[in-house]
């Protein structure tokens, strides 16, 4: 299994990242609160990792913290909740603001994350509550640095088609996506802040 990469990046594509580790490139998925934090292409990352193997591929996620892959891993353990799913419920919400979200039950706020519906929130919130305070403290709630923000120097800016597929990856549907990002659009965004803000005021 592997557990950890460092390395440096050298392609970004929400919510997606090529890592050169010693001259082999890592194709990673990332959920978007571990990508904002990301420094710029061509300097060097470390990220917390879990390998899921299907019978079509090997899929890498990455992870800016040992706290988002330990939820990443509780999420998948939950019956309907597939590794896709769990990117977006990572992507729509930081580790500490869906926990709080479990802990009062608030149904309405996970319904929000596309994919999850009803029942799938509900099932959430039976498996789920309780459960993180049961975790220990090294492993989980241990105070998370707000990531650093970078303007990137992409090759291609556009930066609100790339936040739209983004979104897409994500389980948005592209019309809900287009709308999404055309509603937060401003001329100084790019493409991460973007997404930021377009998952922001989906909920």
């Amino acid at each position: 299994m592997i557990g950890r990469l460092h390395g440096t990046i050298i392609e970004k594509q929400p919510p997606e990242i090529l890592l050169d580790v010693h001259g082999v490139g890592y194709e990673l998925l990332l959920p978007m609160t571990s990508f904002y934090g990301l420094p710029e292409i061509n300097q060097s990352a470390t990220l917390f990792t879990h390998l899921v193997v299907r019978e079509d591929a090997h899929l890498l996620f990455g992870f800016a913290s040992k706290q988002d892959r330990t939820l990443f891993r509780e999420l998948i353990k939950t019956n309907g909740v597939g590794p896709k799913l769990a990117l977006a419920i990572l992507s729509a919400m930081a580790v500490d603001e869906f926990i709080f979200a479990v802990e009062r039950e608030e149904l309405s706020k996970l319904v929000k994350i596309p994919g999850v519906g009803k029942k799938t929130a509900e099932r959430l919130l039976v498996e789920l509550k309780g459960k993180f305070g049961q975790m220990k403290k090294a492993e989980f709630f241990v105070s998370i640095p707000a990531g650093s923000h970078h303007e990137l120097d992409l090759a291609v800016p556009n930066y609100e088609d790339d936040a739209v597929a983004a979104l897409v990856a994500l389980g948005y549907k592209a019309l809900d996506a287009e709308k999404m990002v055309k509603r937060v659009s401003k001329p100084d965004l790019n493409s991460e802040q973007l997404i930021r803000e377009a998952l922001k005021s989906a909920l």
